[in-house]
């Protein structure tokens, strides 16, 4: 790159940037300048567009019309490395860090300081060291990458980024998994980037901290650019509007009247498991749900939360404790007999859980109907008529945006596949409904509409679990709060009662608590 073009250009500009991918147009004359010093929001809903985009800025992809030009300059890049050259580096959603290898190994990777392959630990731990001093952090270089916290390995991300000499740094939802107080770190790094003359891309949906941390925002809507404001003259108003095309969105808590004295209906006495592989152990874990509720799970992500819907539903064993479902134990019944005794659930992982991504919305609706059905002749029926028409009207129903029934699940948006999932385990109308991350990559507009959907259930009784890494979610849905930590609920909280920070601290273990 020629360092003296234009020196008062935007370090990074796309310019009427179009991409297709056969007849779907992902992104139509697309406008982007990143300016040396800013931090610069991305937001829209899914399918607008953004990470497209930014797989075109990175290499990843190459757009079929526009321009990209670095300071002034246009360059092409045909891979990652190309746009690494170019000083562009990119913190993706989901680490790209070797667990077993150490903190200097993870960052050098690729780029080692003695040349390809030739990895030397001191000359490491030298060459690591002032990337390390412009971020402002101090890591031991011979930890252990995945015994760290995620907070901590995504600063080994931005330390890897600018150890490759990145100016521009793209960061993909890097909040997605960190406590507020993790969050406000990470922005008072990202700041300190800036104020040295670096570009900072942050794309999030989280509209809270993308106002707390941006200096500008640009907004995409169905592949376009809506335009670019000022973050401190415009508002969470203007910009969801901007990103829907509506201006009646509720941002706010999801209003429900919640029955008081119900009877409890689910009920999780000291339940304990193994440890598995992807999660802590859960150790004497106890709390209840009463009919009408919704009881919040908080907590970072690897804390428990996930080993326990997977022990609520019947696919991790219990080794210890018991799980009643109105007054019924389960504890000891498979998958198939909980939901016989009103047990709903909504994975958090819809492509691999909750339908057949590459089956028809007919087939992942199906199984409501199918459970109904005892004989020989349940596979000869399973796709009657009836379950066809049971289909149809769900699709209807629940404004689920899809060619008809017979549409290939993964040719839907994630919003669309959600409400799917959503609208098969409310159709059989649960006495309880486990709810795992249930708007992960899920756009505004289906938010509000899933959350009106859950808060109708609940006004027939149904006692809701909602496991979520998005204390917002948390905050705008529950009634209650568990947090848990290490596989321990160590506070209960009123939700009316407190705060994102309070319930931060907990998550960190800086504070303990009475169980439920």
């Amino acid at each position: 790159m020629n360092e003296t073009t234009r020196p008062d250009a935007p370090l990074l500009e796309a310019s009427g940037i179009t991409k297709r991918f056969g007849p779907v147009v992902a992104n139509e004359d697309v406008h982007l300048d990143l300016r040396a010093g800013e931090v610069h929001a991305l937001v829209g809903e899914n399918g607008a567009g953004k990470t497209t985009l930014m797989r075109m800025l990175f290499g990843m992809y190459q757009p079929d019309a526009g321009v990209i030009r670095v300071r002034g300059e246009e360059r092409q890049f045909r891979r990652p490395q190309d746009a690494i050259d170019a000083q562009i580096g990119m913190v993706h959603q989901h680490f790209m860090l070797v667990p077993t290898f150490t903190v200097a190994e993870n960052i050098t990777l690729g780029a080692e300081p003695g040349g390809p392959g030739l990895y030397s630990k001191d000359r490491a731990k030298e060459a690591i060291a002032e990337p390390m001093r412009r971020l402002g952090v101090d890591i031991d270089p011979e930890a252990v990458t995945g015994r760290l916290s995620v907070a901590t390995q995504q600063k080994i991300e931005i330390v890897k980024v600018l150890y490759r000499g990145a100016r521009v740094l793209i960061l993909d939802e890097p909040t997605a998994v960190l406590t507020p107080q993790e969050t406000t770190e990470l922005f008072e790094l990202l700041r300190r980037l800036a104020a040295e003359g670096s570009a900072i891309v942050f794309i999030s949906h989280k509209l809270g901290e993308v106002f707390a941390v941006a200096d500008r925002i640009t907004v995409l809507r169905r592949g376009r650019t809506v335009g670019t404001y000022d973050a401190a003259a415009t508002d969470a108003a203007e910009v969801v509007a901007a990103m829907t095309g509506r201006s009646d969105v509720n941002l706010g808590r999801v209003e429900r009247v919640v029955p008081e004295e119900q009877p409890p209906v689910l009920l999780v006495d000291a339940v304990s498991t193994e440890k598995p592989g992807h999660d802590a152990a859960l150790d004497q874990v106890s709390f209840t749900v009463r009919a009408g509720e919704i009881l919040g799970i908080a907590g970072v992500e690897g804390n428990g939360q996930t080993a326990l819907a997977e022990a609520l539903v019947g696919t991790l064993a219990l080794t210890g404790g018991s799980v009643s479902i109105s007054g019924t134990d389960v504890g000891g019944l498979d998958v198939a007999a909980r939901r016989d005794h009103g047990l709903g659930y909504v994975p958090e992982d819809r492509h691999h859980e909750g339908l057949p991504i590459n089956g028809t919305v007919l087939e992942a609706i199906a199984p409501c109907e199918v459970r109904k059905r005892t004989g020989l002749g349940v596979l000869a029926s399973a796709l009657s008529a009836k379950v066809r028409t049971t289909a149809t009207g769900l699709v209807r129903e629940y404004d689920i945006k899809a060619a008809g029934v017979d549409a290939v699940c993964s040719t839907l948006s994630g919003g669309n596949q959600q409400k799917i999932v959503v609208a098969r385990e409310l159709e059989e109308q649960p006495a309880c409904l486990v709810l795992a991350q249930p708007t992960r990559g899920v756009d505004l507009g289906a938010i509000e509409y899933l959350y009106g959907r859950i808060a109708e259930a609940t006004a027939r009784g149904c006692a809701v679990l909602l496991v979520s890494a998005d204390l917002d979610e948390i905050l705008r849905l529950s009634d209650r709060v568990l947090v848990m930590y290490r596989g321990r609920v160590v506070a209960e909280k009123q939700t009316l009662d407190t705060t994102r920070e309070e319930l931060g601290m907990h998550m960190m273990g800086a504070t303990t608590g009475g169980a439920a």
